[in-house]
């Protein structure tokens, strides 16, 4: 049973909820319509949460419509897959409490066009995702100045509602502290663990709807595969599954079995505690406030009357095991700081002009230091490096999605190192991981890739040759730090 427990009276909370046009409900709607973008799950979601809400106070049946179109920067067959996975454990979640779901995969560029313009002018009211990054903020706000109902974006990214800072924070000890003081509040109200079971039954689509834009039963049955799309065919899908189920189940793996380990192996190599949960958490197929939930449930965790001292240190604040406090730390301070900065800094977060001043002035003083070693975008994407532990690491992105915590850093510092400037290494790092990366197209993600040029950082001595400043990190104290036997033979072609 979940620590955090409500019922269907509990609210959504108004700093999660941003009205995108000023056009009422619309009285003689079907249905309430919600439109799933990023939050692709059934469970633990505020914005799915709120359209029940609605539904039940137009007294008004829900409909749940989820999309995949084929023009979205850096479609591929892996991306598809993984989403392609959620929609039928969606369509099952569903039918299970008999809510009507349609789900669409897109054949060709433009085939989409005036399907969500067609739902809409059937529904009392539209609700959709905040997600504060990659093009989906600027598609919301192209549909609000062109529907003629109420369009609510709900922000369920994360335990810290986006809306409740007034600024981004420069460093994880600077936002952690801002946690320390506010978060209290915010932790006694989470999601409802199942919203369907209070969502309005009884939405049909149009069957003229239908009959132009058919559903995506095909691709959700295996009977229609993605080789004739318009999208990336050379980047295939891995052996990880999407969805919500399997989310969940790694979760458990995660939570039964490794994270005891968390605080002390999750930069080991081999065996590694790490929960691999960063594809589900970035397509939405599991929440921050089941996996939190879950901790707190484990530890017997209480809200205390008053917050303890806020003092920005990593470890003590929460009062828990040393373990729970290092994930906590993970998946609450570093992964939300990056999210609040992509929310304040929407137009310019995958910038260089979005870098400290400190940076600035490095990257500066140090532009025209020789660079012995460059290489092209696709020698670093195909592994053609002279750097064996380097190209490891990025066969084991182009191949498999992800990349080893520790290694994910190395990989993005050598990349910096071997481009002619600093512009050329972040065009780089963001076309290999946005191409490759599961867990790509993310604020999580920027932040990582920004990292390797000083976002979140301090400045670091001694002064090094193109470096300047910024942090260094070499291939050979890695090897040192790190049991790399078993990565290299698997990873080394």
């Amino acid at each position: 049973m979940a620590y955090f427990s409500f019922d269907q009276n509990v609210k959504t909370p108004a700093v999660r909820i941003q009205t995108l046009n000023h056009t009422p409900f619309k009285n003689n709607g079907q249905y309430v319509l919600y439109w799933m973008t990023s939050n692709r799950r059934t469970t633990w979601n505020f914005a799915l949460q709120r359209a029940c809400e609605i539904s039940n106070a137009l007294n008004k049946p829900l409909l749940i419509f989820e999309a995949l179109r084929v023009d979205y920067p850096w479609a591929c067959t892996r991306f598809h897959q993984f989403v392609i996975d959620g929609m039928r454990n969606n369509k099952q979640s569903c039918q299970e409490f008999d809510i009507a779901y349609y789900p669409y995969v897109e054949p060709y560029k433009g085939a989409s066009k005036g399907l969500l313009s067609s739902l809409c002018q059937n529904a009392a009211a539209l609700i959709s995702d905040d997600f504060p990054c990659f093009f989906l903020p600027n598609m919301q706000r192209k549909v609000a100045s062109t529907i003629n109902i109420n369009f609510e974006v709900v922000d369920s990214n994360g335990i810290f509602p986006l809306r409740a800072t007034e600024r981004s924070f420069t460093t994880a000890a600077s936002f952690r502290r801002h946690l320390q003081k506010n978060i209290i509040s915010h932790l006694a109200c989470f999601p409802q663990a199942t919203p369907l079971k209070y969502a309005k039954k009884g939405a049909h689509v149009d069957p003229k709807i239908l009959e132009k834009w058919p559903n995506a039963e095909p691709f959700l049955s295996g009977s229609s595969d993605l080789s004739q799309l318009p999208i990336a065919q050379d980047i295939a899908p891995t052996s990880q599954i999407g969805g919500q189920l399997e989310a969940k189940k790694r979760f458990q793996i995660f939570f039964n079995k490794h994270i005891c380990r968390y605080h002390t192996d999750r930069n080991s190599i081999e065996d590694s505690p790490a929960s691999g949960l960063s594809p589900y958490l970035h397509f939405g197929h599991i929440s921050s406030h089941e996996i939190v939930d879950a901790v707190f449930t484990k530890e017997n965790w209480s809200l205390p009357e008053t917050a303890p001292k806020a003092t920005g240190s990593r470890a003590g604040w929460w009062g828990l095991s040393p373990y729970s406090e290092a994930f906590l730390d993970q998946i609450i301070t570093w992964r939300e700081l990056g999210y609040v900065f992509t929310h304040h800094n929407i137009d310019t977060y995958d910038k260089p002009s979005s870098l400290p001043n400190w940076v600035h002035k490095t990257i500066e003083e140090h532009k025209e230091d020789p660079r012995p070693t460059l290489y092209s975008l696709e020698e670093l994407a195909l592994s053609k490096t002279h750097d064996p532990i380097w190209n490891a690491a990025q066969t084991q992105l182009r191949t498999e999605g992800v990349i080893h915590n520790y290694l994910r850093m190395l990989w993005g510092k050598k990349v910096y190192e071997w481009s002619k400037d600093a512009d050329t290494a972040i065009r780089n790092l963001i076309e290999l991981n946005n191409r490759y990366a599961l867990d790509g197209r993310n604020p999580n993600s920027y932040s990582g890739i920004f990292w390797v040029v000083g976002r979140f950082d301090r400045a670091w001595g001694p002064v090094r040759p193109i470096f300047g400043k910024l942090r260094y990190m070499s291939s050979e104290s890695t090897r040192r730090k790190l049991k790399l036997k078993s990565y290299m033979k698997r990873y080394s072609s």
